[in-house]
């Protein structure tokens, strides 16, 4: 029997997915593109902004004949044991698998800040603790443990880091970011990335961006931050997570910013994030993003308009769960009032994606690779190993932690720069050459510590 070219493990992933999607139906392309929130509380008490007004109702039997792109915190939606649960998600994925004709398997996601979001899983120090430190080996060797635990039991995308540097006190998240300084932020923030993807996990850039610059430091609220502020301040720690972190996906942010929304804003999705920074991965909406384009940012008039503006944005996976990509988008469609070519486009991304993780492999199993030897459970470290005892003695100074090592970078040990210097015949060079500006963010779209003019400050 001869093996279809998109099973073949000896091409490359792009030429896989090109056969695979020539294959493919319109519903079976458009089905990689939205996830499913199984179990998710319709009751007004969710986890998410507005969750209620916004969850849609789906025949799950029906809806899997055509594939599944995600499967949404399959763990963190309600307490279950670590074992009992990647039993139940190794079920579902092989339902997932029959049910199709290619027995494409989804993509599960959970959040993982701190440590994998499930009972029982190891908490690790929230990230303002990371900052303190900043120690960037030891952030790389905490996500490393983190995304092991997520590998263990089946999950393969982690909603984390989070990389919006944080200037208001009032704004309600600051205990989820690193720190004030863009470098600091970026630096750490990379350095988690490079843990969690070593373990074989996508980590999720977010929010992306603007969102910690929020008016009033209100949730959801317009970003007022100018072009410049946003280029030096916002977006560097996202730079640096994608060039030298190496980010497999980014989450669009809730905020506008001058009146754009940032899940719509192809300047922001595609001309600077893909065309400069040369990301390949997966944008994935924040949950319920792009049908607040409709029902809050009141830029598009129907679901359909929603699911048009952000996927000709670059956005291409709805989450949690389907809404604006599933019947509304196939019906715009069918009525050539969407381009079937921006379908195809996210869902070349997206399978790209699951051929790199093995799930378009012809031996792939729904049993993760450890599930019947480990779990997420908190496991026993020496004190002078533990990455929770060592920051524990960075953070939270007692008579019975030793002093803190001495700093051996420009940063001092509670994590302030030590002074600037600039030598105008020494500039930094960009680590690839810039790319002609195209959109509103072009201009000033190199990180600051990037640039060397008389009045500049370069580090040392």
């Amino acid at each position: 029997m001869t093996t279809a070219p998109w099973r073949d493990p000896a091409l490359t992933a792009a030429a896989r997915v090109d056969d695979l999607l020539s294959r493919m139906t319109l519903e079976e392309k458009t089905a990689q593109l939205y996830g499913v929130w199984v179990g998710a509380s319709t009751d007004g008490d969710g986890v998410a902004p507005l969750q209620r007004e916004m969850t849609a109702d789906y025949d799950w039997d029906e809806l899997i004949t055509h594939g599944l792109g995600q499967l949404t915190r399959p763990f963190g939606t309600a307490p279950v044991d670590p074992a009992l649960g990647a039993q139940a998600l190794a079920r579902a994925q092989r339902r997932i698998a029959q049910a199709g004709r290619f027995g494409i398997p989804a993509l599960a996601h959970e959040e993982c800040l701190a440590g994998f979001t499930a009972w029982q899983a190891t908490a690790y120090p929230v990230p303002l603790a990371w900052g303190a430190a900043f120690d960037p080996p030891l952030v790389e060797e905490m996500a490393r443990h983190i995304g092991r635990d997520l590998r263990a039991v089946g999950v393969h995308q982690g909603l984390a880091p989070v990389l919006d540097v944080v200037r208001d006190p009032r704004w309600g998240r600051v205990e989820e970011t690193i720190g004030e300084d863009p470098y600091l932020v970026g630096t750490v923030g990379a350095a988690y990335v490079r843990g969690l993807e070593s373990a074989g996990v996508v980590a999720t850039l977010k929010h992306f961006a603007g969102y910690a610059s929020s008016a009033g430091a209100r949730n959801l609220a317009p970003v007022r931050a100018g072009v410049r502020e946003f280029a030096d301040v916002t977006l560097p720690p996202f730079e640096l997570a994608v060039r030298e972190g190496g980010a497999r996906s980014v989450m669009a942010a809730y905020t506008d910013t001058d009146g754009i929304p940032a899940s719509a804003d192809p300047g922001l999705l595609t001309e600077l994030l893909r065309e400069q920074w040369g990301f390949t991965g997966t944008v994935v909406a924040d949950y319920f993003g792009v049908g607040f384009l409709q029902s809050q940012h009141r830029v598009a008039g129907t679901e359909a308009e929603a699911a048009h503006a952000a996927l000709a944005a670059g956005l291409d996976v709805e989450l949690p769960t389907l809404k604006c990509y599933g019947k509304p988008l196939l019906e715009a469609v069918r009525a050539g009032e969407i381009p079937e070519a921006l379908i195809d486009r996210a869902a070349r991304r997206v399978l790209i994606q699951k051929c790199e993780l093995g799930l378009l492999d012809e031996d792939w199993t729904p049993s993760p690779p450890a599930a019947s030897t480990s779990t997420p459970r908190r496991t026993a470290r020496s004190p002078a190993a533990s990455p929770r005892s060592r920051w524990s003695c960075w953070t939270t100074r007692t008579a019975s932690c030793p002093s803190p090592p001495t700093p051996v970078s420009r940063w001092s040990a509670r994590g302030r720069p030590t002074p600037w210097r600039c030598s105008a015949a020494t500039p930094s060079r960009p680590t690839s050459s810039p790319t002609t500006p195209t959109s509103r963010w072009a201009s000033r779209s190199r990180p600051s510590w990037r640039r060397c003019a008389p009045n500049s400050r370069t580090p040392r």
